[in-house]
């Protein structure tokens, strides 16, 4: 069985994980845990209640989820060989179901009567007309591809599937912002707005809305049947086609701490997906190494998904490691996951355009 990023295993016991990049061993995936029942899990948090289904589920931020497998379901982890680390995970004897976004989306879109499912139809309409996509460059993820959404507030969360075809998207949403069919939820935003907490150390939250409003994926649509205006989100996911499995090739990642280093980026064909990849020319670094074999910035963090462009200068922060594969070796620079979360940082350096 393949997985690919945000498709979404279930085990037996009702817990829904999110299968994480594209990296995978043989019959698993390396996940995490985003939502379960609340017979088996509950959390204050107003943000975490997903309650449109017959049951109700919690959603985990943050490492919530992982600490709450190392805890409770210590079965669904999985060693990372390379990293001869254990990562949240799931075998193929393990699950009970494996929900695919574009194969959800297509179910949904024949359901009438729920005015979300309706208002994504009209999303998915505008960009279809403002475009060459077809309804198959598509997917649903979230409370919506898993049933539990709420008509009163949930959001719509899509995928678009493909290097091409993310291109393509981002260019209909220019058009359809200008025309003012949709509006770029970034536009007009001021650090007053959402997220109401800021924990980045060394990205500043007007930075933030700067970058997000140029990454033109977050969108927001006036939906008379809901008589509210709904967040629409478009996370690029690779098409099959263009996956390639890292970790057949992999044989040992050492991580080498933390740096901080000035980079040049030399393509963002990568930019969109998850894990972010950033092919780069290094100009500084505290730290000795050669700059012929630092090749690359590897990105988990969500808020740099698209953050930098091909020929900006970056300021990236994160931690270095050594890849050896069974072609040689390299050096990246990771952000990701740990206690560090909120220290890492990858940004243009000057004003964006």
């Amino acid at each position: 069985m393949r997985f690919r990023d945000r498709d979404a295993p279930v085990t037996p016991e009702g817990l829904i994980f999110r299968a994480y990049g594209y990296d995978h061993p043989e019959g698993a995936c390396f996940c995490d845990l985003e939502y379960a029942p609340e017979t088996l899990y509950q959390t204050d948090n107003p943000r975490a209640v997903r309650d449109g289904g017959p049951t109700r589920y919690y959603k985990f931020y943050f490492d919530g989820g992982l600490k709450f497998v190392k805890e409770r379901y210590p079965q669904y982890q999985i060693l990372h060989r390379p990293l001869n680390r254990l990562f949240v995970g799931v075998r193929e004897e393990h699950l009970a179901d494996v929900v695919r976004p574009d194969s959800r989306l297509q179910e949904l879109m024949k359901v009438e009567g729920d005015p979300l499912i309706e208002a994504t139809g009209e999303v998915l309409s505008l960009v279809l007309d403002a475009s060459s996509l077809r309804p198959r460059d598509f997917g649903v993820f979230g409370s919506l591809a898993h049933r539990f959404h709420n008509p009163r507030y949930s959001d719509i969360d899509l995928l678009i599937y493909g290097k091409r075809e993310l291109k393509k998207l981002r260019a209909a949403l220019a058009e359809l912002y200008s025309e003012g069919a949709l509006r770029n939820e970034f536009e007009g935003w001021t650090v007053d707005g959402p997220p109401a907490h800021w924990n980045f150390t060394r990205y500043s939250k007007e930075e933030y809305g700067l970058s997000q409003r140029r990454k033109l994926i977050y969108a927001l649509h006036k939906s008379e049947e809901l008589h509210r205006t709904v967040k629409v989100e478009f996370e690029p996911v690779r098409k099959w086609s263009e996956i390639k499995n890292e970790y057949e090739v992999t044989e040992r990642i050492e991580d080498m701490g933390r740096v901080e280093a000035v980079v040049e980026v030399l393509s963002d064909e990568e930019a969109g997906f998850m894990p972010s990849i950033y092919p780069v020319e290094l100009r500084e670094i505290d730290r000795d190494v050669d700059p012929r074999d630092l090749w690359r910035v590897v990105s988990y963090v969500e808020e740099f998904r698209l953050q930098v462009e091909a020929g900006e200068t970056a300021l990236v922060r994160g931690n270095l490691e050594r890849v050896e594969t069974t072609a040689g070796q390299f050096y990246q620079i990771v952000l990701s996951y740990g206690a560090d979360y909120f220290d890492q940082v990858l940004k243009p350096l000057g004003r964006l355009r």
